[in-house]
């Protein structure tokens, strides 16, 4: 089946919560006390914690279908989101960039990631920078192959756990 993509509107709001919550829980769910992964999911991917990334101008989704079906998307945050780790003067953040579970490997990651980078050049954006987890190295590899690399260790908040995460960057 062909895959569409295209910006993230008002009443997909309910499908890009239901993808983000369900991606992050068959990734990372096992890792987490189940009190810290609820609180983190309902401040993560609440309905309005989401409508309102979505109404904010400095959050840019871009989305993947197929047919009527949400599988994929990716989010871009226009601003610094990691000050002092970087000597990027204009850098932009790749905040999430997910598949459904059953998704995984068919390209979609590859289309919304190139899509980032052609994205942040179009706005003048320097670099491009996001927090990939210590243990998680097939994402590693993945943003590697897309001209990332390791820039420094840094801290990523699931409720009240830590972890160990690192800061990826992409010069443009």
């Amino acid at each position: 089946m062909t895959i569409r993509y295209r910006a993230a509107r008002m009443d997909d709001t309910d499908a890009l919560a239901a993808l983000g919550r369900d991606s992050f829980v068959a990734a990372f769910g096992h890792v987490y006390d189940p009190a810290d992964l609820a609180a983190f999911l309902q401040q993560v991917y609440a309905r309005d914690a989401v409508a309102e990334e979505i109404a904010d101008p400095a959050m840019i989704h871009r989305l993947a279908f197929a047919g009527d079906e949400m599988v994929g998307y990716c989010k871009l945050i226009d601003g610094e989101c990691y000050p002092g780790q970087s000597d990027a003067q204009r850098p932009i953040t790749l905040g999430q960039i997910y598949t459904a579970p059953d998704r995984t490997g068919q390209g979609i990651g590859r289309v919304l990631t190139e899509w980032a980078i052609a994205e942040a050049q179009s706005r003048g954006c320097d670099a491009i920078q996001l927090s990939v987890w210590s243990e998680n190295e097939a994402a590693q590899r993945f943003y590697a192959r897309h001209g990332f690399r390791k820039i420094a260790d840094i801290d990523f908040w699931v409720g009240d756990h830590r972890d160990d995460e690192y800061l990826y960057e992409r010069r443009l």
